[in-house]
């Protein structure tokens, strides 16, 4: 029987067997892949308005159903995908998958930069537990549900969504925040606590984005995290929430544009 890092494993490998079948991770252009990875508390869609000034640029855009169980098996699925892309790739990621990609992209030879979009950019080491309590003005903990036992010590962890909109969302539409709240991906507290692997932003250039007023990621760790990884370019929104690329598309798709062009 798999426990779950082994059933991760496999997903991972299944999935990229997949992908080198598919000609959808073969492209025509010269410009890089952008792969989009959400994080906690989200899902793929919250990438659909970046997402669609990308395409209009002729970028080709793949959106990762992140798994968010494990930061290493989360990696793992995301790096099958990678190394089945031809050409260059920007890697994106949103919160919890500012680690996903900080691992993934280790020494992958089509990566040229990774964009940190009110994410988290661990070193070797560090959990994100450790890097949300680092700095004060992180609310998340009083903002998440009762835990939802899976067994083994683990627990799925989700906002309340009577909290979600002020917590997670606070400068979107209150309609538009409860359908988030709704739809929501639960993260395992496992992935929360587990040390990270060697930081590709030591080997890549970084570009990092978020808002002034993140609930979830106070955004003193995030100005420490993208100064410690030598950022080329970082970007602050004044009053943007946690899900600043839902909020502010054009700033975002605006920031990785500029790290598919930079040389």
């Amino acid at each position: 029987m798999l426990n779950v890092k082994n059933l991760l494993a496999a997903t991972a490998v299944a999935f990229g067997l997949m992908a080198a079948q598919s000609p959808a991770f073969a492209t025509d252009t010269a410009k890089p892949t952008i792969v989009l990875v959400h994080g906690a508390f989200a899902a793929s869609d919250s990438w659909d308005g970046v997402a669609t000034i990308l395409q209009s640029d002729d970028y080709p855009v793949i959106s990762v159903a992140n798994p968010l169980r494990s930061v290493s098996g989360d990696a793992s699925y995301t790096r099958s995908l990678i190394d089945n892309i031809v050409g260059d790739i920007v890697l994106v990621g949103h919160s919890y998958g500012g680690p996903v990609i900080t691992n993934a992209a280790k020494g992958a030879a089509n990566v040229k930069s990774l964009v940190y979009v009110a994410s988290f950019a661990p070193e070797k080491g560090e959990t994100i537990a450790e890097l949300a309590a680092k700095f004060p003005g992180g609310t998340l903990g009083e903002a998440l549900a009762t835990p939802i036992p899976l067994g083994n010590g683990v627990n799925d962890l989700y906002i309340e969504p009577s909290k979600f909109h002020a917590q997670f969302a606070a400068d979107l539409p209150a309609d538009k925040a409860r359908l988030m709240a709704t739809a929501q991906r639960p993260v395992t507290d496992f992935a929360l606590n587990e040390p990270s692997g060697d930081a590709a932003w030591k080997d890549l250039p970084s570009f990092h984005i978020f808002g002034t007023a993140d609930k979830n990621i106070p955004p003193a760790a995030m100005t420490f995290m993208a100064e410690r990884a030598n950022s080329r370019k970082t970007v602050t929104i004044d009053g943007a929430s946690h899900v600043v690329m839902v909020s502010n598309p054009d700033a975002v798709a605006d920031l990785i544009i500029e790290a598919a062009t930079a040389k």
